[in-house]
């Protein structure tokens, strides 16, 4: 496993081991020993979710305020995403910040996202199948999310305006410099 070191603190860009042949390929897309080994993390995962999208959908950009704050590690089972991770944390030198890396079927990258962060994702491909793993429950009473076309963020989605697909809820949520966190 290669692990590399974003430009925000703890934001990890992680790399599994693939061995491939004329049959395919396998890797081991977590092993908890291995993790810890390479990141210094012992994530203690208890929830896996998985959603299925096609393109144009951008999820997000969502998190969970404490005490369940949640860190994730996500990765793409099937198609293509621009992962995007947004630094929350109060006092960080990178608050506001993000981080962007596409996230395929082919390339096998997983991120790593710790508390604090907003989370979300656009579906470069037909159709994604995107798979993580929290080290905390969903608890709705703690959720909250940030515009995903928050011009103070500037994000490059990677989609062109009009062809963007959201949730009703993922309409109307607020900008960084109005967020209460």
């Amino acid at each position: 496993m290669k692990v590399t070191k974003t430009f925000i603190e703890g934001l990890l860009l992680i790399e599994p081991d693939v061995h491939g042949d004329s049959r395919g390929y396998f890797m081991e897309s977590f092993n908890a020993r291995t993790f810890r080994e390479a990141t210094g993390i012992d994530a203690d995962f208890v929830q896996d979710n998985e959603s299925k999208s096609s393109y144009g959908v951008v999820r997000g950009l969502h998190f969970q305020r404490p005490p369940h704050a949640q860190a994730k590690l996500v990765r793409v089972v099937e198609g293509r995403v621009l992962d995007v991770a947004v630094d929350l944390r109060e006092g960080s030198e990178t608050y506001g910040k993000h981080v962007a890396v596409e996230l395929s079927e082919e390339n096998h990258f997983q991120m790593y996202i710790p508390k604090g962060f907003a989370h979300g994702f656009s579906v470069l491909s037909e159709k994604v199948v995107f798979q993580y793993k929290c080290d905390d429950y969903y608890a709705p009473e703690t959720e909250g999310a940030l515009a995903w076309d928050d011009p103070d963020l500037a994000i490059d989605w990677r989609i062109p305006h009009e062809s963007v697909r959201l949730s009703e809820k993922d309409k109307n949520h607020p900008r960084l410099k109005d967020l209460k966190v």
